[in-house]
């Protein structure tokens, strides 16, 4: 190798190394400041401003400028400007990506806009480039940054318009390349921001960012949520503009299926509003690795580190809990191996409050059954799903109310054990188990509970004038049912949060109502009752009465 391009490729390698030290991540720790608990979106240094003061904010932005500008100049001590600009890509490469062998896992860094700052500096201090391109993407950031009040497009158009000035300068190649490199890899750093300026959840410049502790009368959680068809895909504005694309035939839902498989956990969306009686205030987080149903059936171990990353990325944005919400909650033993991987915060597969909630509503379904002049105990009831235990729950409810019960689940063997159970306690109710949905058509009652990604009730399965209770989600019962004549359909474990809920993402489960399992996030960091989260397959009467009586407290209402 040349002597010359060896001390190239040597000063390049130093460069790197020099923007991937993590001095202002350093600094912040030994003053003990977490900057993943004090940081939601990025350690950018508006945030680090709001959070730790004008000292060490001033002092980290000096830092990490200095830094950018000393591995420009060591670049830029041969003489070249090709391998001065390249010294300046490699450090704002290095402070992107710095070497987990070198320092370990570090928390994401922020965009980088003082390194930036510094190697423009470098550049216009060595000749590398003219004093005006090396400005030019300084006014550029502050223009959008002040008009729009987005710094990542500021940043991009910064660096966009420095690319389209290293192009028209009589620069040699490889410089003109390395502007165009940094615009690219600010791109790809930001494309989360990006995402979530598109869906409208992205904070502007100067905006209260909420946090977790710092206001008593506001608590900030996370719930983890999925598309339940390809349709439900498309609900987010990242992801909308595909639509076209695959209704047209030019993107196959396969690629669209791959796509959600190989994308990490996201901020989608968040509810606003909600305010409990006594005052407090809640904001929720919507995240989302958009896997469908199918997924968490045929590819669990992926599922789980899924809910795992989602679980970090709640804590970064401050997150007190971090709820499970459906086939997210029986992921990695229902939580259990969830919560061990991210302790840092408190998780809930929501079990607790979704059982309370059925609870709630069971007896008033049997009453206003009787109340039509059917005798609840010549009655048949049935109970899907009945393996689970939210399904088996409603079994011992209504067992002693009606003369026969179907208990119909995957399982026969522990089907049977919990017929054995329920026998010892009802004696005179019959009570047969199946793994064929065939006998619903005896039950004039139907209670489902299952975790299957796709409808389990049909025609052929219902009788007419039968009353369901569907507490799966997504639906156990096909909307075909609703053609059999007399049939109820009534939806389970839908929850109005107090105050006025809004939301930028349709959870589809009614204008201003969430699903029980979220309902119990809420209140767990309303309540700051965190020993009473939901995780694995048991759950505590206990809980369940706390939760059913706390939520009345609070003002949440049990539709039905």
């Amino acid at each position: 190798m040349p002597p010359m391009l060896f001390l190239s490729v040597l000063l390049l390698a130093v460069a790197f190394l020099v923007g991937s030290a993590p001095v202002g991540h350093t600094l912040l720790a030994r003053v003990g400041v977490d900057v993943r608990t004090n940081n939601p979106y990025n350690l950018g240094v508006e945030n680090v401003l709001r959070r730790v003061g004008p000292g060490l904010a001033v002092t980290t932005a000096l830092l990490d400028a200095a830094k950018g500008f000393v591995a420009v100049l060591m670049a830029a001590s041969l003489q070249l400007p090709e391998v001065a600009a390249l010294g300046a890509l490699a450090a704002y490469l290095g402070h992107l990506n710095p070497p987990p062998r070198l320092y370990g896992p570090l928390p994401p860094r922020g965009r980088g806009n003082l390194v930036l700052l510094g190697v423009l500096a470098g550049l216009a201090v060595t000749g590398a480039v003219p004093l005006w391109a090396a400005a030019l993407p300084v006014v550029v950031y502050a223009g959008i940054s002040g008009y729009w009040g987005f710094v990542t497009l500021g940043t991009l158009g910064g660096l966009a318009a420095f690319a389209v000035a290293a192009a028209l300068l009589p620069t040699p190649v490889p410089a003109k390349l390395a502007a165009l490199g940094l615009l690219l890899a600010a791109t790809w750093r930001f494309k989360e921001n990006l995402g979530r300026i598109l869906d409208g959840t992205e904070p502007r410049l100067g905006d209260a960012v909420p946090m977790a502790g710092k206001r008593a009368d506001e608590v900030v959680t996370a719930f983890m949520i999925h598309p339940m068809t390809v349709e439900n895909f498309w609900q987010t504005r990242r992801f909308s503009w595909m639509r076209p694309l695959v209704e047209r035939g030019l993107i196959s839902e396969a690629s669209v299926r791959d796509l959600a498989r190989s994308l990490r956990p996201m901020k989608v969306g968040e509810l606003r509003g909600i305010r409990t009686v006594d005052g407090k205030s809640i904001r929720c987080y919507l995240l989302s690795s958009p896997l469908l149903p199918d997924v968490f059936r045929d590819d669990p171990e992926l599922a789980t580190r899924r809910a795992i990353e989602g679980a970090r990325l709640a804590h970064e944005l401050g997150a007190e809990v971090f709820g499970l919400g459906a086939f997210w909650s029986v992921v990695g033993n229902k939580g259990m191996d969830v919560q061990a991987a991210v302790p840092q915060i408190t998780i809930t597969n929501g079990g607790a409050y979704t059982s309370g909630t059925i609870k709630a509503a069971v007896p008033g379904i049997l009453e206003h059954f009787a109340a039509t002049g059917r005798d609840l105990k010549d009655a048949t009831a049935a109970v899907v799903g009945a393996n689970g235990v939210v399904a088996f729950g409603i079994a011992r409810t209504i067992a002693p109310q009606v003369s026969r019960l179907i208990m119909v689940g995957r399982d026969l063997e522990r089907l049977d054990r919990s017929a054995t159970t329920l026998r010892r306690a009802v004696k005179d109710t019959e009570i047969v188990t199946t793994t064929s949905y065939d006998g619903l058509k005896d039950a004039s009652l139907i209670f489902t509970a299952t975790s299957d990604p796709n409808p389990v009730i049909f025609p052929q399965h219902v009788q007419p004038g039968a009353w369901i209770f569907d507490e799966g989600r997504p639906a156990d019962v096909d909307d075909s049912v609703r053609s059999v004549p007399g049939v109820r359909i009534i939806p389970g474990g839908v929850v109005r949060p107090p105050g006025g809920m809004t939301s930028n993402i349709d959870l589809q489960f009614g204008e201003g109502a969430v699903p029980a399992c979220l309902a119990e996030t809420l209140i767990i960091a309303a309540t700051g009752e965190h020993g009473r989260k939901s995780l694995g397959p048991q759950t505590l009467t206990e809980n369940i009465n706390f939760f059913v009586d706390e939520a009345h407290k609070l003002g949440f209402e049990v539709l039905d």
